[in-house]
């Protein structure tokens, strides 16, 4: 394509587009997605197969790639998925265009289609053009970047859950709701002034018209705003500092969970200078896990450096695992830290460490402490700090939202847009709940109704602008 075309790009137009839906690499297959107006008519131009032409959709049709001049040049040999409208992903004529792995074959096929009259797709394009032909609402359109990102299994199942449809049956379910109660607003404003007497219009001035439906919608919406800290768990994953002074084993317990030979492990204290980060899953929730410097006085510059920035990570962690060096036991300086995490607000698991060699001492010295005997070493332990690491999460999950961590019935919240439009709902639908109680007039009460429906309208898409949505799927990958 031109450049003059590719300027031209925008989302909301039919022109034929063109991504990579795998990247191309070392694998044995690359491939390309097609879409839009004439799309199987410009692939046939450069097709070898005469059948693709009038190929009946959900079929797949084998041939070359062929770039068009004096001579032609085949380009590589593949096989073509085509999907006419509107069976397709998104509403429109489609093809996949399956080609031999590698970079060159991959490129060379994208090459010849921008010859043909195809550009490049915009991040997102494709499940945007879905949406505008009503083959996905907005909570599904968003589902496929969540399944997209999930890091364990546990994040794709709620990510397929959103994508088959839950949170945009319970957004329409409510939405219904408000609108039965925002009708009988209307119905009871739209009385003419020879129908109603003075005295009911006292009363219908004191009455929010079906305020139980109302109370049952605001009770299901603030469930869902409370959902998004149990959905932000599995996609972002909580953050674990691994704490403690130096030589207690926090780089051995480091690689036991990560699996492998991450952080320098030494008998000379302070060899950790700087945290270490490593992704992990627990149970199916993402885990940031940090290593750090061990907590000491130190003249060494450098390591003092790493123990500030240690101290910081410990200050922003969701959850803390604070060993205790078992060979030493506890020292006045362990007393002192213990002492200053073991607070309400922040979440920290006491662990004894090298229990192989030294068990904790009976009754245990610090109050209200009961550490998790452990070995990082060998591996004593183990499952026992597993189990300590999701109690704590679902502590820290349940302080706001309420929920359990394995709560999967439910319809919940995916992404950020979803949760400010649900609580400015929640927002308009209490204010109109307290103005009712103050006998406010129904023609104050029925905007703020309209405004609680309109959010949740913006949630499925119901209710959207272009720039909105350009903004949304602009985050999209490309290909998507």
């Amino acid at each position: 394509m031109t450049e003059n075309v590719l300027k031209q790009a925008c989302y909301g137009d039919d022109a034929p587009i063109a991504a990579f839906a795998t990247t191309p690499g070392s694998g044995a297959l690359t491939l390309i997605r097609c879409t839009g107006k004439d799309s199987i008519k410009l692939v046939a131009s450069v097709f070898s197969s005469a059948g693709l032409i009038s190929a009946a959709g959900n079929t797949v049709v084998h041939g070359r790639v062929i770039r068009k001049s004096e001579t032609p040049e085949t380009i590589d040999e593949v096989l073509v998925s085509v999907f006419r409208a509107p069976k397709s992903y998104t509403g429109e004529d489609s093809l996949d265009i399956c080609c031999h792995g590698g970079h060159a074959a991959g490129n060379a096929v994208m090459d010849v289609l921008r010859e043909t009259g195809f550009r490049g797709a915009l991040p997102g394009e494709f499940t945007f053009r879905a949406f505008m032909n009503g083959k996905l609402d907005l909570t599904k359109s968003e589902s496929v970047m969540e399944l997209v990102s999930a890091k364990t299994e546990a994040g794709r199942r709620r990510a397929v859950s959103r994508l088959s449809g839950s949170l945009e049956k319970e957004i329409n379910e409510i939405k219904s709701l408000l609108v039965q109660v925002l009708a009988s607003c209307e119905i009871y404003l739209d009385y003419s002034e020879d129908e109603v007497s003075a005295d009911d219009n006292d009363e219908i001035e004191g009455i929010l018209p079906n305020r139980s439906i109302a109370l049952d919608a605001l009770s299901r919406l603030k469930k869902l705003s409370a959902s998004w800290k149990i959905e932000r768990i599995y996609q972002e994953g909580v953050t674990i500092v691994i704490a403690g002074h130096s030589n207690a084993g926090k780089s051995s317990l480091f690689n036991l969970l990560l699996k492998e030979d991450r952080s320098i492990v030494t008998e000379i204290p302070g060899t950790t200078r700087d945290w270490i980060e490593a992704l992990i899953s627990i149970e199916g929730i993402p885990v940031r896990l940090f290593d750090t410097a061990g907590l000491r006085e130190t003249s060494d510059t450098v390591e003092k450096i790493g123990v500030d920035r240690s101290l910081n990570l410990i200050k922003d962690a969701d959850i803390v695992l604070y060993l205790i060096d078992g060979g030493h036991g506890i020292t006045d300086k362990d007393s002192i830290e213990i002492k200053m995490w073991n607070v309400e607000c922040k979440k920290t698991i006491f662990l004894w460490n090298k229990t192989d060699i030294s068990p904790p001492p009976f009754p245990f010295p610090l109050d209200n402490i009961v550490p998790v005997c452990i070995s990082a070493k060998n591996g004593t332990g183990i499952n026992e700090l597993r189990l300590a690491i999701i109690e704590a999460v679902q502590k820290y999950a349940e302080c706001d939202s309420g929920f359990q961590l394995a709560d999967n019935g439910f319809a919940s919240l995916g992404t950020v847009r979803q949760k400010n439009l649900v609580e400015a709902a929640c927002s308009s639908l209490d204010d109109v709940l307290s103005m009712a109680e103050r006998r406010t007039p129904l023609d104050f009460i029925a905007p703020l109704l309209r405004e609680a429906v309109n959010s949740l309208g913006e949630i499925t898409g119901e209710v959207s602008t272009a720039d909105i949505l350009e903004e949304m799927f602009s985050k999209f990958c490309v290909g998507k």
